[in-house]
């Protein structure tokens, strides 16, 4: 495990940007329900970490969409729901989750991180700073 590794499980916060993966590391990124990943952290997750053009939600590749295009927060609340129960069955994977929903989503850290409250009780899942 190099330094950046354990400065992120120590911490328990992501890096602003994330730029590669260990092999049981999953990039969480905010996507849209059609899977056009086409710009911000969904471009990447597409282009660096296997997320597939087409799927908007879920475990695809070295990545994990969760929709944020589709409406307001309680639209993201479900998706996000579902996530923490899935990094809650895989606690063999490390799931980096990106600030979702704030970039070209629109929304700012304090109407996103909420969603994200019992997230801190599962050790696999590393939130952005100040979630």
């Amino acid at each position: 495990m190099d330094f950046i590794r354990e400065d992120i499980m120590e911490k328990r916060t992501t890096p602003e940007f994330i730029t590669s993966l260990e092999p049981n590391e999953i990039f969480v990124f905010g996507s849209n329900l059609r899977g056009m990943h086409g710009g911000g952290a969904a471009y990447i997750a597409y282009r660096k970490f296997g997320a597939i053009m087409g799927q908007g939600v879920g475990l695809q590749g070295q990545s994990y969409a969760i929709p944020t295009m589709q409406g307001g927060v309680d639209t993201i609340r479900p998706y996000v729901d579902e996530f923490i129960e899935f990094a809650k069955q895989h606690p063999d994977l490390t799931f980096l989750v990106t600030r979702i929903g704030c970039g070209i989503a629109g929304f700012t850290d304090e109407e996103i991180s909420p969603l994200f409250e019992q997230a801190h009780e599962v050790e696999n899942i590393v939130l952005p700073p100040n979630w």
